[in-house]
């Protein structure tokens, strides 16, 4: 901690100059006694504010390293003084990026002794952000000095976008067309043998199972699951030029939630998700199957801002590494039809795409979505047209990091918390 000492009163020294000179030329004891209290009281005023610039330290602490929107945040601020002069004010002044969350405590604290506060706010934007850090003001009682104390210690909050249950929306199998049934001369079949059976004439000589074949001394083919069961390509469009709306209820928010949601809907039914974004910042996560991926995921979407990459660009100079038998999920509010010629190739290439079309107008913005659904309608590709109303819900905006519920019994009427708050532990900033 930095900390800085300022006379508020710069009359003072004049004023005990004067006096002084007054005694010398005409001596007089109103000039001794004013010389004495002016005197003493910048000293002990000196005294004072030194002692609390080398005595007061702050401690500040949290809980939950990271957060959801929605999420109530809580910290612990712990102000103590060393010294045996009391601190009669002391002011504390946040400097926390974290938007709609301001911190001000006005308090005192006794000679060596310590005040514990405690604050809270909730996480109403996705982003990281910075707790932290602090500026201690307080100072003599008598007002002559001010001590301003400066705390850098800081700590990262990074805010996750919500994740929220989704209507039933039919994600087009890989290595399949739109409609959802399996290509012609496509190698479909899954990595997943689900058992043998007899060889049957026709069948390929790469799905004999040899070792089944050699034990029962006639040919065995494996049987494979014949739905496709490709990878996921969560592909988010944020070009800046095909957004509308404004902050939280824009096509940029609910496009982020709606990756976000359909990302953990994949992964806790075992599919492999990836996730690409023509944002500021491009992102180009591969798809895996674990837990690290959710994390991995919801953090780069956590920091996803609009970027000047057209959704045709990015479609072209992309596609080629999406792979083969993939299912591709377009996020995008666009209502330009010059993306669908991009999205040719890759229909030829055998992906296996599903668009979700924001309803721009529901927005605020220009175009119409349901023109370019039935151009993607027309080339057997399904698509789903998400009004703003879908995700402009209580539900869309949850969290329960640092919520209790509780619930009173009605025989007993004793009052149980049913949800308690996960990892209570406090940490301080600099660590």
């Amino acid at each position: 901690m930095r900390a800085r000492i300022r006379l508020n009163h710069r009359l003072l020294p004049i004023l005990l100059a004067l006096a002084i000179v007054m005694q010398v030329i005409d001596p007089s004891r109103v000039w001794k006694i004013l010389a004495v209290g002016l005197g003493g009281a910048w000293l002990v005023g000196w005294l004072w504010a030194r002692r609390l610039a080398r005595s007061l330290r702050l401690m500040r602490e949290m809980r939950y390293g990271w957060a959801q929107v929605g999420d109530r945040l809580e910290e612990r601020f712990t102000l103590r003084n060393d010294s045996v002069f009391p601190a009669t004010w002391v002011e504390m002044e946040d400097h926390s990026t974290l938007p709609g969350y301001r911190v001000a405590l006005a308090t005192a604290v006794g000679g060596e002794s310590e005040v514990t506060l405690l604050t809270e706010g909730h996480c109403s934007r996705r982003g990281l952000y910075l707790l932290g850090g602090s500026t201690l003001r307080s100072g003599d009682p008598l007002g002559i000095y001010t001590v301003t104390i400066e705390d850098p210690a800081s700590r990262a909050l990074l805010v996750l976008p919500p994740v929220v249950p989704l209507p039933p929306i039919a994600v087009t199998p890989g290595g399949s067309l739109g409609d959802g049934h399996p290509r012609l001369r496509a190698l479909e079949e899954s990595v997943r043998v689900t058992g043998v059976r007899e060889y049957q004439p026709g069948d390929p000589l790469r799905r004999i199972h040899w070792p089944t074949s050699a034990r029962r001394d006639k040919l065995y083919a494996r049987q494979q699951d014949s739905n496709p069961a490709g990878d996921w390509w969560i592909l988010l469009d944020l070009d800046q030029g095909a957004q509308a709306g404004s902050d939280w209820d824009s096509t940029v928010e609910h496009g982020v939630i709606l990756a976000a949601s359909l990302a953990d809907r994949g992964l806790r039914e075992k599919q492999a998700i990836g996730l690409a974004m023509n944002s500021a910042q491009p992102c180009w996560l591969t798809p895996r199957e674990n837990e690290r991926q959710r994390w991995d995921i919801l953090h780069a979407l956590a920091l996803a801002q609009p970027g000047g990459l057209s959704l045709r660009d990015f479609l072209e100079r992309g596609g080629k590494t999406f792979g083969k038998q993939a299912s591709l999920v377009i996020i995008t509010p666009s209502t330009q039809m010059d993306w669908l010629e991009s999205l040719a190739p890759l229909l030829w290439r055998g992906l296996a795409p599903t668009v979700l079309l924001l309803e721009a107008a529901s927005f605020g913005g220009q175009g119409s979505s349901q023109a370019v659904a039935e151009q993607l309608q027309g080339i057997g590709v399904i698509c789903h047209v998400i009004p703003r109303d879908l995700l402009n819900r209580p539900e869309a905006r949850p969290g329960q990091a640092g919520r209790w519920q509780f619930r009173q019994s009605k025989i007993t009427g004793k009052v149980q918390a049913i949800q308690r708050p996960e990892h209570l532990d406090w940490r301080r900033l600099a660590e």
